[in-house]
């Protein structure tokens, strides 16, 4: 337990036995600390989060309390005030008085839990408050589980994860807002009086439009270096709710949870309603410093495979659309196979027998393979794959149909629709999504990958896209008592999918695309490997939504694939360079048709693959600094990534204004060893002579103290100048 988990003064004892006089709970991370009150018989009180506690201070904090906030705050016995949690007993009574009743320890996987039982005080209901905090990352988990043993159902009219107070001065918020081709747009301001809520109802998709992940900067204008943060991750695919409650008290009032509009949850006498875990952590270095600590965690605890190196890849989806034929696809993978890529993957438009998916408004849920397009079928494909050493992926979109396919005339009763009413139609004007509450929809989806990864183990990566919202309130499969069930019955069937298709296939990559990034949160991805950032892959916009994105995410997760000009979204025309330089600070993939680019586009690319294997434990496991943002509008963006024994490190720099006599900032560097010295080499070069430092050596004292200036454009020929310019530069050590 050492460095995990201390109870102060006399309390140590009885708290480990679980004695009910324990008053006093200290959880620690290596540089985090959280202090709880909980007397038996009284409230369960916060007492401190932040920077880590000296055992002196861990002792006299109770001497000097800096929250005094109730832990877990219930409704009906303080009517005014905000609450946590909302129910009504089975005789109408609406109110909750809840006291602690014991506390227990549970050491497991490298973290402790501590789980403070409550009660109320007259009914036979009960709630565990559950903190666990981990050993080597600096991340505290926290989530509630209710129950009761009353003779009807409590109705549960708000449940929430968590509640963290945060006291009042000179706060900011970031979030991220956006829609579809615009995820992960960054949004910065002061909190004020008032109610701020940030929440999703899609039902399937919940990244779009907000993200259900903030971060507290509290002494004053956010930075990316420096200043004390608090970052919130709420751990749930489905529906959520934020809300920040500023009132006339000393503190913020921070709550997290699923969103309980349209979704009241009926329980049973003896049923456990687990609520998603909101993720906490604290750091003294600025937004940069909460992100590095969230990526630390990601990779190790909440995304699937998030040590292991992610293969550069070719999508077949804008260079071919539907557009799918056998010789096709044996060109595009040859082509990949020539620059270096290592995995082809074949998006949509394959399937379809009395149904041909030829757009996108049939064929959904009739997993057969168009043999007028690939006569040899998948086979065909794997066996081409294996000829030219690339591994072979494939697109599916599961929890759907369309009402033009077999699936839907032989099983209407499976989509999601009210009865009485006639289904609101998606995508295509036909699509519709599956009722994932329904134990045969689910053994329908399982079994589509499963049959998939029989007939063809060779598979290796999977696609998984969701491209509609729950449009339609209703299941035939839930009684009627529990209508209001559907969203969070939506999301336990599809997390069940997910967990016995990761039971029966661990190594498989998936990719979680959800109409672009619908689906970027941590619920969905400790099934998954990555998720699709935007189905916009404009560069200079995706600059923005990656910035966003890193914010919670690290690299290995962002998808990020180099496209053609003219964009396919935003018709911009960007130069190859700039492109494949946004699209290496990611997940470095391609979007593309290759027959249609140039020898000397195709060579480009071939070096810049070669180089970004060299560069890829760096960027996919190495250390976020975010150095100058895009959205300060200045003219350009830079972040590095640093591996975490600071020997390497990789610097991305990005015009994204251009002006005559314009004057942009010099950017520091940050992360590197003060007393190292670095070896400068740019890479995916195009000028016609290299910059004035390359092959030079610095200390890593002076790049963060000065940088590197930048040329603001690139010295090419005539006919190659363009008003974009963007570096990466490679830093190694000198030993």
């Amino acid at each position: 337990m050492k460095n995990l988990i201390r109870i102060c003064l006399f309390t140590m004892l009885l708290f480990v036995t679980g004695d009910l006089a324990a008053q006093n709970i200290h959880l620690s991370t290596p540089r985090t600390s959280l202090v709880l009150s909980a007397p038996a018989g009284g409230e369960l009180k916060y007492v401190y989060y932040g920077s880590k506690l000296t055992e002196n201070d861990c002792r006299e904090v109770y001497n000097a309390p800096t929250m005094q906030h109730g832990a877990y705050p219930v409704y009906g016995m303080n009517c005014p005030g905000e609450s946590a949690l909302a129910v009504t007993h089975a005789d109408g009574n609406m109110t909750l008085q809840m006291e602690v009743a014991g506390t227990e320890i549970k050491n497991t996987d490298g973290a402790v839990t501590a789980v403070i039982k409550l009660k109320d005080k007259v009914y036979p209901f009960s709630v565990n408050v559950c903190y666990k905090a981990y050993s080597d990352v600096d991340i505290i988990e926290t989530w509630t589980e209710i129950a009761h043993a009353e003779k009807k159902n409590v109705m549960l009219r708000k449940f929430d994860s968590a509640f963290l107070p945060v006291r009042r001065g000179d706060v900011w918020l970031s979030s991220l807002y956006g829609s579809w081709a615009n995820e992960g747009r960054l949004v910065q301001e002061p909190l004020e009086p008032g109610m701020k809520v940030i929440k999703n109802r899609d039902g399937v998709r919940n990244s779009h439009t907000a993200h259900a992940e903030v971060m507290f900067s509290l002494d004053g204008k956010p930075q990316e270096n420096y200043g004390n943060v608090i970052g919130a991750a709420l751990c749930y695919g489905g529906n959520y709710k934020l809300r920040i409650d500023t009132d006339d008290s000393e503190y913020h009032q921070f709550y997290a949870g699923i969103n309980e509009e349209n979704s009241v949850y009926n329980l049973k006498k003896g049923e456990l309603f687990i609520t998603p875990a909101l993720a906490l952590t604290y750091s003294a270095e600025g937004l940069s410093g909460c992100s590095r600590n969230f990526h630390r965690w990601a990779r190790k605890y909440k995304l699937a495979h998030g040590n292991s190196l992610r293969k550069i890849l070719l999508n077949s989806w804008e260079g071919v659309y539907f557009d799918i034929n056998e010789n096709g696809m044996n060109q595009m993978m040859g082509d990949i196979a020539s620059m270096g890529g290592e995995l082809f993957v074949m998006d949509d438009g394959w399937f379809g027998d009395k149904y041909k998916r030829n757009s996108d408004n049939s064929s959904l849920g009739d997993w057969k393979v168009d043999t007028g397009k690939l006569p040899g079928g998948i086979r065909k494909l794997v066996d081409d794959a294996r000829q030219y050493k690339v591994k072979f992926g494939i697109w599916i979109e599961p929890e759907m149909a369309n009402t033009t396919s077999e699936l839907y005339e032989k099983h209407p009763e499976w989509i999601l629709k009210a009865p009485l009413r006639e289904p609101v139609l998606g995508r295509g004007g036909t699509q519709v999504v599956l009722d994932l509450g329904n134990p045969q929809v689910q053994d329908f989806i399982f079994n589509l990958v499963d049959t998939l990864m029989t007939n063809y183990p060779e598979i290796d990566y999977i696609k998984w896209d969701a491209n509609m919202a729950i449009m339609n309130h209703g299941s035939d499969y839930l009684p009627k008592d529990e209508q209001s069930h559907l969203y969070i019955a939506y999301h336990r069937g599809f997390e069940n999918v997910c967990r016995r298709i990761r039971a029966k296939y661990p190594e498989l990559t998936i990719q979680a695309c959800a109409s672009g990034g619908g689906r970027a949160n941590y619920g969905v991805l400790p099934y998954f490997d990555e998720f699709w950032v935007s189905d916009n892959t404009d560069a200079l916009q995706r600059i923005y939504m990656q910035w966003g994105a890193s914010y919670f995410f690290p690299a290995i997760a962002m998808a990020s694939h180099i496209s053609a000009a003219p964009n396919h979204q935003t018709f911009r025309t960007i130069p190859l360079k700039y492109r494949i330089d946004v699209a290496m600070s990611g997940r470095l993939g391609m979007e593309i048709q290759p027959k249609n680019m140039t020898g000397e586009e195709k060579e480009l690319c071939r070096k810049a693959i070669a180089d970004y294997k060299m560069i890829r434990p760096v960027v996919q496991l190495g250390d976020i600094y975010r150095l100058l943002s895009p959205y300060d509008r200045l003219g350009a963006a830079s972040l590095m990534y640093v591996a975490p024994e600071k020997e390497k490190a990789v610097f991305y720099w990005w015009k994204t204004e251009h002006f005559c006599n314009q004057h942009l900032p010099r950017t520091r560097m940050a992360g590197l060893h003060p007393d190292k010295i670095y070896k400068v080499t740019e890479l995916n070069r195009i000028d016609n002579q290299p910059l004035d430092y390359e092959g030079k050596a610095f200390s890593g004292a002076y790049l963060m103290a000065n940088g590197l200036e930048m040329p603001y454009n690139h010295k090419v020929d005539y006919h190659k100048l363009s008003d974009y310019s963007s570096r990466v530069l490679y830093l190694e050590e000198v030993k």
